[in-house]
């Protein structure tokens, strides 16, 4: 008995013994398992900018390297991979399905490239498998089906190819499904509704098609679903209606159509975001979004929902953005289509308030818009039928930083109190009735970006005090502005990106300050009436792409500084006065789409190369100085000169020339002063005396304007007026002025010009000066002018 009793016990020993040893050494090759996967899984990895893998080595025990974590129940084997926000590029190793132990794999916001390998499927224990913000390319695994204890999977922002797997219905633990922005085709399968334990689905902004499948309102306590991005077309299934633990609905963006639920409230009491923006919906909001109480999104933008918006939606007291923009909202007679903008006085908390694009005619004086939350920030109001005025105590909302209330039809002028809304970076009044002037309180204004006064009636000169340094767009095109362009508008202004005064009355030359404007990329000031040259501070404005100075006075040559301006696409000159050669440079422009030059006094010969060679891209018609160019633009034969090799044609000859023609006028000048000295018969005082020059200017002044109660006789070719010469020793003269619109009045000017400075006699009054000029006003002006013989015929 006692042999027997001791050999069991030998017996146990023996084994405890071998299963000790059995253990150890499968403990100790698992260990040298995972640890060899982990260096694989290294090896991967092409690029880490953080050099944080420097410290997976043999030194340390891979249990404590950086991202890795251990069992404490499994000795040495590893559960969970971090590496999130590390900065690796690289793959990922097929080898990481031998970290059979792996619950946790997180590696989001990497570069991770290539496909996802099949192997994960061997992962039986995996929990949570975060890829997400990587370059993942591929299909989505099949085999990820295994991994039933699966979580979380989150493949967000990759580049993922293919379908949707069927087979990813069978995770019933699943909670986290993400397979946004990705590059998935196909329909979404209708096993997701298997999915019992599903909370969150994410499979936006990918090419999916197809309906969406009514199996999802399976999913009891599904939270968040967001499908918007997509070609999805039919239907809401009415079993969406039934998931009352709905938090967040995202379908925007689609091909959806029909109408929303009248009872969606009703049905769906706690949602917190309702967007179905961007889809083909009909039929008129649902009064039951109140019931809602939850609500702090609406999204119904850009469908065509019809009808008045609803009148209590102030019941949301949560709500901060309602967006009903892009539909066709409003009545037929329009008196109460802004009622519910007084329920929305009661929302404490809204922040964005926009309608515009619909049909809304109601009066905004009468509307209660100065009296919304100073918690909001965004009106949009433009495109639609509104009335009235701009209501004062619009200043009341402290906080607005964009208005928009741009194409309707209120009138009278902008408030000045508008200056008193310093939040303001965004201020959209085009297309309306508006008129006055720009209020000077604007530039109280000093966070504004974005100032588009355009297609009004404005008058008087710009303000100055409108320079500001955040200013990015400055649209004022289309009004009654008048004065010239303020220099400290385009001194201070260095980030403005758009300046366009086009379609005023501006005057006078572009300031040479607007070289400061560096970063410009549409300047247009046309349609205006500017002049003088071009300042070469333009040069400057590198970034440009867009020049329009058509319809001007702009004259001399064209700057050389515009060569530096290498993104230009759109150049319109036409028509102003510029003058001289077309530069060559402009043809050379690499992005040029359109060049217009047409009537101005350009000259010479017109280039054949670059965009010169593109009758679609270049005009250049009505310049009656120019020749050559390509046969399409039908321009004149340049005159072509001998290329003789000798100097003799190009120099010698020219110089004869000239010289022959020096010798004969000097040979006139002879005879001619020798046929007078035998021939005058006249005072030698009148004869040795040159005319005294005179201008229009003096002959202006001389006459008092030419005024009517100076004028002393008329006769067919003109008037004769009487007048001082101040600046001539106050002599006193008659000045016969020509009548240029008589016929033949012009060609008898030099005719008597001529028979007076030969004939001289007692009885005829001296001749002192003739004037052939301009007047103020630019049009021709010639006249004659005599002595005066107050009591003489």
């Amino acid at each position: 008995m006692k042999a027997l009793w001791s050999f069991f016990i030998h017996s146990i020993l023996i084994l405890f013994i071998y299963l000790w040893c059995h253990t150890t050494v499968s403990g100790l090759l698992q260990n040298e398992t995972d640890g060899l996967a982990l260096i694989a899984f290294k090896d991967g990895i092409t690029h880490d900018s953080l050099g944080m893998l420097s410290f997976w080595n043999k030194a340390i025990h891979f249990c404590h390297w950086i991202g890795v974590s251990c069992s404490r129940r499994h000795v040495q084997r590893v559960v969970a991979i971090n590496l999130s926000s590390y900065g690796l590029v690289g793959s990922l190793s097929p080898h990481i399905g031998n970290l059979t132990f792996l619950r946790t794999v997180i590696l989001q916001n990497n570069s991770f490239h290539s496909e996802i390998p099949p192997q994960i499927g061997r992962l039986f224990h995996l929990r949570v498998l975060v890829l997400s913000n990587n370059s993942f390319g591929g299909e989505v695994p099949t085999n990820l089906s295994h991994c039933l204890n699966l979580k979380v999977l989150n493949l967000i922002n990759n580049k993922l190819i293919g379908k949707i797997p069927e087979e990813l219905g069978s995770l019933s633990t699943l909670q986290t499904l993400g397979l946004s922005i990705n590059n998935l085709t196909g329909k979404i399968p209708a096993s997701i509704g298997n999915m019992s334990s599903l909370i969150t689905l994410s499979a936006g902004d990918n090419h999916l098609e197809g309906r969406i499948p009514g199996e999802l309102g399976r999913i009891a306590i599904v939270e968040f679903i967001q499908l918007s991005y997509n070609k999805l077309a039919g239907t809401i299934p009415s079993s969406l209606y039934n998931l009352s633990s709905l938090d967040y609905i995202d379908i925007a963006s689609n091909q959806l159509e029909g109408r929303i639920h009248p009872d969606i409230g009703v049905f769906l009491p706690h949602p917190t975001g309702l967007f179905v923006s961007e889809n083909k919906f009909t039929g008129p909001v649902p009064g039951s979004l109140s019931n809602a109480s939850g609500l702090i999104y609406i999204h119904f933008a850009d469908n065509t929902f019809t009808g008045s918006v609803p009148q209590d939606l102030g019941r949301l007291q949560n709500l901060q953005i309602i967006n009903m923009s892009g539909n066709r909202l409003g009545s037929t007679e329009g008196d109460h289509d802004l009622d519910f903008i007084t329920s929305l006085v009661n929302c404490t908390k809204l922040k964005i308030l926009v309608f515009e694009d619909n049909s809304l005619k109601a009066s905004l004086v009468s509307s209660s818009i100065t009296n919304l939350s100073t918690q909001i920030n965004w009106i949009s109001l433009g495109i639609n039928e509104i009335h009235g005025t701009i209501p004062f105590g619009i200043e009341n909302l402290v906080n607005l930083t964009f208005l928009s209330l741009k194409s309707n039809q209120l009138t009278d002028t902008i408030p000045t109190s508008m200056g008193n809304l310093h939040e303001m970076r965004a201020l959209v009044l085009g297309r309306k009735k508006l008129s006055g002037t720009i209020p000077l309180s604007l530039g109280n204004l000093t966070l504004l970006n974005y100032l588009y006064l355009y297609d009004n009636n404005l008058s008087g000169e710009i303000p100055s005090t409108l320079a500001s340094p955040t200013l990015i767009d400055v649209i004022l095109s289309n009004n009654n502005l008048t004065g010239s362009i303020p220099k400290e508008l385009v001194d201070i202004s260095s980030g403005v990106l758009v300046f366009n005064l086009s379609g005023n009355a501006l005057t006078g030359s572009l300031p040479l300050e607007l070289g400061n404007l560096i970063n410009v990329a549409d300047l247009d000031v046309s349609h205006n009436r500017l002049s003088g040259s071009l300042p070469n501070s333009l040069g400057k404005c590198v970034v440009m792409e867009d020049l329009r100075l058509d319809g001007n006075f702009f004259e001399e040559e064209i700057p050389e500084s515009l060569q530096s301006l290498g993104g230009l696409e759109y150049i319109d000159l036409s028509p102003n006065k510029f003058a001289g050669r077309i530069p060559e440079y402009l043809g050379e422009l690499p992005f040029l789409t359109y060049l217009n030059l047409s009537f101005n006094q350009l000259e010479r010969e017109v280039f054949t190369v670059g965009a010169f060679r593109n009758t679609t891209i270049v005009s250049v018609e009505g310049n009656y100085g120019l020749c050559g160019g390509i046969p399409e633009l039908n321009l004149s034969i340049c005159p072509t000169y001998s290329t003789n090799k000798d100097l003799a044609v190009k120099i010698v000859i020219p110089v004869i020339s000239i010289a022959a023609s020096c010798f004969i006028l000097l040979a006139i000048f002879f005879i001619i002063r020798h046929w007078k000295s035998k021939f005058n018969v006249s005072s030698p005082e009148l004869y040795n005396s040159q005319f005294q020059r005179v201008s229009y200017p003096d002959l202006h002044k001389a006459t008092g304007g030419f005024s009517e109660s100076n004028i002393i006789g008329t006769e067919s070719y003109g008037c004769v007026y009487k007048g001082v010469l101040l600046e001539q020793d106050r002599i006193a003269i008659a000045v016969k002025v020509l009548n240029l619109q008589q016929k033949g009045a012009s060609k008898s000017f030099m005719p008597e010009c001529k028979a007076l400075r030969r004939i001289c006699h007692r009885n005829l009054v001296q001749t002192l000066s003739a004037c052939s000029s301009l007047d103020f006003k630019g049009n021709g002006f010639k006249a004659l002018v005599f002595e005066l013989m107050p009591q003489g015929s």
